[in-house]
């Protein structure tokens, strides 16, 4: 599931580090959490989507690599990313 529009450019341009920024690890890590509800709510209400919950497994890990990679480069940012989101500091 793609995010639409809006929800995308609103969430670029909270983590974005200039206006045209979308590939930096913080604007990565905000769009695959947003992902990653929408397909949590999914599954709670199709519990048998198997298909989908391997797709939200490799996001999750996809987030966590760059979480990692994140907080090598950058943990002012990291700290900063994860407390925005409210993601855990399990990296």
């Amino acid at each position: 599931m793609a995010l639409d529009s809006a929800k995308k450019s609103e969430v670029i341009a909270k983590f974005s580090n200039s206006e045209k920024d979308t590939g930096s690890p913080a604007v990565q890590i905000a769009l695959l959490t947003e992902r990653i509800v929408y397909l949590t709510e999914h599954l709670k209400v199709n519990a048998k989507d198997h298909s989908s919950r391997l797709g939200l497994l490799k996001l999750v890990g996809q987030r966590r690599r760059l979480m990692r990679y994140l907080k090598r480069k950058d943990s002012k940012k990291y700290s900063e990313v994860i407390s925005t989101l409210g993601i855990r500091d399990r990296v």
